[in-house]
């Protein structure tokens, strides 16, 4: 069974506004697509130490930063980090052209498809 996540319905909504030129509104919407991803992907993984620190405080970008090197960790996956590190960019940075955000939007493609993998592969555990 195959599952849509809410990175799923965000980076369409993403693609939507990136097709229309808003590059602000789409680069905001790809950044929400890699944070739900990274806490969908914490959850899935049973990492309890970053959940805890997000039940405390919430999910800042700290607790995102530490989520990520755990979930690198967890996989064995480095290029985690890269595709997390573009969703910083589009979030933080002012001003980018439409081929920068549709690059940064193409790692965080691949973030949320290994998110949806390993959801997809939790679910058919459950069932």
């Amino acid at each position: 069974m195959l599952i849509q996540t809410s990175s799923d319905v965000l980076l369409s909504i993403a693609d939507d506004l990136l097709s229309k030129g808003d590059v602000v509104q789409a680069s905001e919407k790809y950044y929400k697509a890699a944070e739900e991803a990274i806490k969908l992907l914490t959850v899935n993984l049973g990492l309890k130490d970053i959940l805890n620190i997000a039940k405390e405080s919430g999910w800042d970008l700290a607790t995102l930063h530490k989520a990520v090197v755990e979930i690198c960790k967890k996989l064995n996956n480095e290029d985690i980090f890269e595709y997390w590190e573009s969703a910083i960019v589009l979030l933080t940075v002012e001003n980018l052209s439409l081929d920068v955000v549709k690059d940064e939007a193409e790692n965080v493609r691949k973030l949320v498809k290994i998110s949806d993998e390993i959801a997809n592969r939790e679910l058919d555990k459950r069932s």
